[in-house]
């Protein structure tokens, strides 16, 4: 019996690498090969069945240390291209990854839907309104398989809850806070000369011509008003997409934001601390942030969402999610979830199985517009300090041309806003 199971194994094992070899590979592209571009890319070789034939950054020394982790990873060299419009003509090129800082996602994500490729694009969707409007119409028109970066509707955390939220089990939802502090580390703030292996001029792109400086390079440009837009807009926005979610909702009606740099002026542009506060239908949600100050004083809850219900209190983070019934000493309930590091994995996965058969992703790029509005309004709340109106059949700021003309930033000479 034990040699005849043994025998049975090795043909199973034998099966199970040829099935796989029979597999169409993908053949994919990626744009922006830096941290959270080979992140990217390293989950879609993990799901399976690609072929990484093609890779494009500004910076040299980013390429040749991602096609040395591709070629060891596939066995193959993929091509290698600085310009992203030289790389959607690669031959046999079906999928595309967009990596890039948000300043850099509407050009390259149009040009993929004209070549009537599919598309994985990190979140936000875009840097202004007016870009995600575009990105979204495009996307519809093409036809093609499109999923957007908000890795957290992966989550089991936040699926049960939802699930608990949504059976009524919480009652009405009366409010829901947001939050994510933490420490910001800050790197050189002065201007200086950037790398030789970056062209600093391509980087920038269509947004302003700025002075490079470490901290608003690769990883860092995140608190860059110019780039990342700041905190709510870079990382907050993948909790405000997952509150969305979970409480059905499509945009806020009204939006107002309050904050400023208190302890990092100098060195960031946009704010340090920040509260805004979004009117939806069913409830208004209010996101809090503070980039400095000492460790958490409550270190398990400074980074997820507080759902206040009139029978409990939901709260969800990345790795468990809470209930705490309303009343007096009441028992709380308490689940921790141990897939808190798969839902990038499973995104792509996601995606990649929605090219083999069509059927669409989870974050249509509709849904991520919404999301990535939402939390675009916020700032032009913050930057305006006004009481903003959304219109949300029209897509405009009601009765105030200040707010309204951020719907929307002017490209930088050549380059052209859609």
């Amino acid at each position: 019996m034990g040699s005849n199971r043994r025998e049975f194994m090795r043909a199973a094992a034998a099966g199970s690498v040829a099935g796989r070899a029979q597999e169409r590979q993908i053949k994919i592209g990626l744009i922006g090969c830096g941290w959270y571009g080979m992140v990217d890319l390293n989950a879609a070789f993990k799901a399976g069945g690609i072929d990484c034939i093609a890779l494009c950054d500004i910076d040299t020394e980013h390429l040749s240390a991602a096609v040395a982790e591709v070629e060891k990873a596939q066995g193959s060299r993929p091509k290698t291209f600085k310009d992203y419009r030289e790389l959607l003509d690669t031959p046999g090129l079906e999928a595309v990854i967009i990596a890039t800082p948000p300043h850099w996602h509407a050009l390259p994500f149009l040009a993929a839907c004209r070549k009537g490729l599919d598309i994985y694009c990190e979140k936000p969707l875009a840097y202004d309104i007016r870009e995600g409007q575009a990105m979204a119409a495009a996307a519809e028109k093409s036809g093609r398989v499109i999923q957007i970066g908000f890795q957290r509707r992966q989550s089991d955390a936040v699926r049960q809850a939802a699930e608990h939220i949504r059976s009524g089990a919480a009652g009405r939802i009366v409010q829901a806070d947001v939050q994510i502090h933490y420490q910001a580390a800050m790197l050189d703030a002065r201007a200086q000369a950037p790398p030789p292996s970056l062209d600093w001029e391509l980087w920038c792109g269509p947004g302003p011509k700025l002075a490079y400086s470490p901290n608003r390079g690769h990883r860092t440009w995140r608190l860059e008003a110019a780039v990342g837009n700041g905190h709510l807009v870079d990382w907050g926005i993948h909790l405000i997409d997952a509150t969305r979610v979970i409480l059905g909702e499509s945009m806020p009606h009204t939006i107002q934001a309050m904050g400023g740099l208190y302890q990092l002026k100098g060195q960031i542009t946009t704010p340090d601390t920040l509260t805004a506060h979004f009117e939806f239908d069913t409830c208004p949600v209010v996101w809090r942030h503070r980039l400095w100050g000492a460790a958490e004083y409550s270190p398990e809850v400074s980074n997820g969402i507080f759902f206040f219900g009139e029978k409990q209190t939901v709260f969800v983070a990345d790795n468990k999610w809470i209930v705490i019934p309303a009343g007096k000493d009441a028992q709380r309930k308490l689940v921790e979830v141990k897939t808190a590091g798969e839902s990038g994995l499973r995104h792509m996965r996601n995606f990649l199985e929605g090219v083999r058969t069509r059927k669409p992703p989870i974050c249509a790029v509709r849904d991520a517009f919404q999301s990535t509005a939402t939390v675009q309004l916020g700032m032009i709340a913050y930057n305006t300090g006004a009481r903003i109106r959304w219109d949300r059949q029209k897509l405009d700021i009601a009765g105030n041309p200040e707010a309204q003309r951020l719907l929307q930033r002017d490209y930088r000479p050549p380059y052209q806003h859609p």
